[in-house]
C-alpha cells in the first residue's frame, strides 16, 4: 500500500503569511545554491557545470516542497509552469515543478470535518464520511461518503478554507517574484497568459459553476454508454463543497487497463478522441486540464467495451466564438494539409500577423505534424503505421517530435511563450495524445474526425452564403 503523506492541520492563506513562507524558502534555496557554487569554484569546467545543475535541482525540489505546503493557487501556478516552463525556465526547475502534479499532504480530517459542519450544518448527519481522502490537490481534497438513508455512495469535493479569497494575492505574489527574477521575458503573450491563469483560478474555486458544468456534461453524455459523468447531488452542495455520485474505476495507466486486449484499448482511445472532437466542434467547451486524475476507466468485462469516467469539470473553459472559430479553421486546414486555407485561417489574429509569411508557414507545418494521426495514410511517416494503416501511437513518438519541432519553430519565429489562446488547446491535445500513447492505441482516426470537419464546413459555407445575401 502506498504510504500517505502526513496531513496538515490548516492551510496558510493569509497574504503576509504566504509571502513570508515563500520569501523565506527562496532565501534558503538561494543561500544553499550560492554555497554550492562557491564550493565548486575551483573544479574543472565540466564538473563545475554538473555540480551546479545538481545543486539547482536540489534547491528547486526544496522550493517545490514548500510550495506544496502552501497549496492554493500558488501550487496551481507552479503546475502550469511545469507544463509550459520549457519556454522560460531552466529544465531543472520545470522537472521539480512536475512533482506538484503528485499527491501532496492532505488536510487533517478534523479540519475537514470543521469545514463540512460549517458548510452543511445538520445535513452532515445524513452522511458517513470516510476519513481517508481519495485524493488531495492544491485547492481541496475529495472524500468518499455514504448516504445513510439508502446507502448511496457519494464523493465530497471539499475546498480548503480561504483559498478562494487568496487567489488574487497569490497570483500577484508569484507574478512579482517572477518579474524580479527576470527569468521570464515580459512579453504581451506572457502578460495575457498570467491574466488567463487568474481567470482559470477563479473558475476552479467557483464550485457552483463547476456543479452546473458537471450537470451539463452529464446531460450531454447521458445517452452515450461509452462515458460516465457523475450525478450531482445538490442537497449536499455549497459554495465550498461539491457532492457527486461515487463512480468506481481505475487509473488510465493501471496494469488492468494496459493488459486489456488491443481492441478494447482501441475503443477507449476512439472514445477519448471523439470526446475531444465534440468539445471543439460541437459544444465549444473544452476540458483544458490533461491531468490523468480527471479520468478513470470503468472496466466492463461482460460488455462489448469499457467506459471512460470523466471527473473534475473545474477546468472546463467556454472559449469565445472567435477562438473556437480559429481552432476549427486551423483543424480543418491541418486535416487536409491545405496551406492556403491555413494561412487564410491565421488572418486577423495578432499572434500570426506579427510573423513573416515564412514564419506562418513554419507554424502551419507544426500544426500539420500535430494532427498527423488524422491525416491521410500517404501523409504519415511510414514507421507510425502498421500493415493495416493503423496509427501506432506508442511507436510514433508524436509528442517528442511535436515538441522538438515546436522548439525549433519558436526559435525561428521569435516568440518566447505561446499566446494564451493556443496554450490551453495545446495542453488539451497533448493530454489526449499522451492518453493514446500510454494505452498503446492502434487506430485509424481520420474517419472519426471526418463528420465533424464535414459538419463544420457546411455550417461555415452556410454562414458565408448568408452574409452574401445581406
Amino acid at each position: 500500500m502506498k504510504e500517505q503523506p502526513p496531513s496538515m492541520r490548516r492551510v496558510k492563506t493569509g497574504a503576509i503569511e504566504r509571502r513570508y513562507t515563500l520569501v523565506k524558502a527562496s532565501i534558503v534555496a538561494g543561500a544553499r545554491l550560492a554555497a554550492a557554487s562557491a564550493g565548486s569554484l575551483f573544479a574543472e569546467p565540466g564538473t563545475r557545470q554538473e555540480k551546479r545543475r545538481q545543486a539547482l535541482s536540489r534547491q528547486a525540489e526544496y522550493l517545490v516542497d514548500e510550495l506544496g505546503k502552501l497549496k492554493g493557487s500558488i501550487v496551481k501556478i507552479g503546475q502550469m509552469m511545469a507544463l509550459y516552463g520549457e519556454h522560460f525556465l531552466p529544465a531543472e526547475v520545470t522537472q521539480a515543478m512536475h512533482r506538484l502534479n503528485d499527491s501532496t499532504a492532505a488536510l487533517s480530517f478534523d479540519a475537514i470535518t470543521e469545514v463540512l459542519q460549517r458548510e452543511l450544518g445538520t445535513r452532515l448527519d445524513e452522511l458517513e464520511v470516510n476519513p481517508v481522502p481519495l485524493g488531495a490537490a492544491s485547492l481541496g481534497q475529495v472524500h468518499r461518503a455514504r448516504r445513510k438513508s439508502d446507502g448511496r455512495e457519494l464523493c465530497l469535493k471539499i475546498q480548503y478554507p480561504g483559498v478562494a479569497e487568496a487567489v488574487d494575492s497569490d497570483l500577484d505574489l508569484v507574478t512579482h517574484l517572477i518579474k524580479l527574477s527576470r527569468l521570464v521575458p515580459q512579453t504581451r503573450e506572457f502578460e495575457e497568459w498570467l491574466e488567463e491563469v487568474r481567470s482559470m483560478m477563479h473558475r476552479e474555486v467557483n464550485y457552483p459553476l463547476e456543479r452546473e458544468t458537471t450537470r451539463r456534461f452529464h446531460d450531454l453524455l447521458a445517452a452515450d454508454p461509452r462515458y460516465i459523468v457523475p450525478e450531482v447531488f445538490s442537497a449536499y452542495c455549497t459554495d465550498h463543497v461539491l457532492c457527486t455520485s461515487y463512480e468506481p474505476g481505475v487509473p488510465i495507466n493501471h496494469p488492468q487497463v494496459l493488459a486489456l486486449p488491443q481492441e478494447r484499448r482501441n475503443a477507449l482511445a476512439l472514445a477519448a478522441l471523439d470526446l475531444c472532437a465534440r468539445e471543439i466542434f460541437v459544444w465549444g467547451e473544452i476540458q483544458t486540464d490533461p491531468n490523468f486524475g480527471n479520468y478513470l476507466i470503468h472496466l466492463c468485462p461482460n460488455q462489448p467495451y469499457d467506459r471512460l469516467v470523466c471527473l473534475d469539470f473545474g477546468a472546463v473553459r467556454d472559449f469565445p466564438d472567435h477562438l473556437i472559430l480559429l481552432a476549427r479553421r486551423l483543424t480543418e486546414a491541418a486535416y487536409d494539409r491545405n496551406m492556403p486555407l491555413m494561412l487564410s485561417a491565421m488572418q486577423g489574429y495578432y499572434f500570426f500577423e506579427q510573423m513573416t509569411l515564412a514564419g506562418r508557414e513554419r507554424f502551419a507545418h507544426l500544426l500539420f505534424l500535430a494532427i498527423e494521426p488524422f491525416a491521410r495514410s500517404e501523409d504519415i511517416e511510414p514507421f507510425c503505421l502498421d500493415a493495416n494503416k493503423n496509427y501506432l501511437w506508442g511507436q510514433s513518438r508524436l509528442h517528442t517530435r511535436t515538441m522538438s519541432l515546436a522548439a525549433r519553430t519558436a526559435g525561428n519565429i521569435g516568440f518566447s511563450a505561446p499566446p494564451k489562446e493556443l496554450m490551453f488547446v495545446s495542453r488539451k491535445l497533448m493530454g489526449a495524445y499522451t492518453f493514446m500513447t500510454v494505452i498503446d492505441a492502434r487506430i485509424q482516426a481520420r474517419a472519426l474526425l471526418a463528420p465533424y470537419i464535414g459538419q463544420w464546413k457546411k455550417l461555415a459555407d452556410a454562414g458565408t452564403e448568408a452574409q452574401g445575401d445581406r
